[in-house]
Formats: C-alpha cells, sequence, structure tokens
C-alpha cells in the first residue's frame, strides 16, 4: 500500500514537470493580448476621437461642455485654452480647457424648414368605424 502511494506521488510530480515551458509563453501572451483589445485599443479610439473634436472646433460653433452646459465658441486662445459665451446677454463669458468641451455643433449646420401645412392624408370614416366595432344603423 505504501509503494503505491509513492508511485501516485511519482506520477504526479512528472505530470506537474512536465508542463511545457511554451503553454506558459503562450498563455502570457494570450492574457497580454486580451487586456490590448479591452482596455488598450478602446482608450486610443476615444482619444483620436477627441483629438479631431479638438481640430474640427471653429469660432462660432455651439459646444456643449462635459457638465451640460451649451454655449458659443468665441475664441481658441491656444492648445490649452479656449473661450465660449453662455447665455444670450453676452456677458457670461469663461475661459476653459478644450478637454471640457464634449460636443460641437458647426455653425450654420442646423437645417429649419419654412413654416409648411403638412397635408395630413384623408381618413376613411367607413374603415375606422369597422376597426373599432361600430356599425353605422
Amino acid at each position: 500500500m505504501l509503494s503505491a502511494i509513492l508511485t501516485t506521488a511519482q506520477d504526479v510530480q512528472q505530470q506537474a514537470k512536465g508542463t511545457s515551458p511554451w503553454f506558459w509563453v503562450i498563455y502570457i501572451g494570450l492574457m497580454l493580448g486580451l487586456v490590448y483589445l479591452m482596455i488598450i485599443k478602446p482608450q486610443k479610439k476615444a482619444r483620436k476621437q477627441q483629438e479631431d473634436l479638438h481640430k474640427s472646433m471653429e469660432p462660432g460653433d455651439t459646444v456643449m461642455t462635459t457638465g451640460g452646459f451649451y454655449g458659443t465658441l468665441l475664441d481658441i486662445v491656444d492648445d490649452q485654452t479656449v473661450i465660449v459665451e453662455f447665455g444670450n446677454d453676452r456677458h457670461c463669458r469663461i475661459p476653459m480647457h478644450p478637454n471640457a468641451i464634449a460636443e460641437v455643433e458647426k455653425a450654420g449646420s442646423a437645417v429649419v424648414k419654412a413654416d409648411e401645412p403638412e397635408e395630413e392624408p384623408e381618413k376613411d370614416d367607413a374603415a375606422e368605424d369597422k376597426k373599432l366595432g361600430k356599425s353605422k344603423m
């Protein structure tokens, strides 16, 4: 019985030693690849979108800050400062960092249609009454 236990213990040790070092290299490589795909790549994409947003800003654009305030971009002083005007009274001009701007709407990009009366489709009262279960008597 003691020899059976020793034999089993020796078999377990041999199996543990039998793990190839290539297994660990591949395992660590797969884990690093997974970290890259789930963390680093999305951050790079978001950073690129933010840089494109900053490059497209021009004075006169309507902007929304990360705090949810809407204003008009008055001036781009340098890479670290923009001046945004809030409100209609033109007394609230705030210098801020471009990273505080979440969305940009280009000046003149809003489409406003003239007040045209919309045509309503003619209603078929008989078909509508039939749907409602009414009958004419």
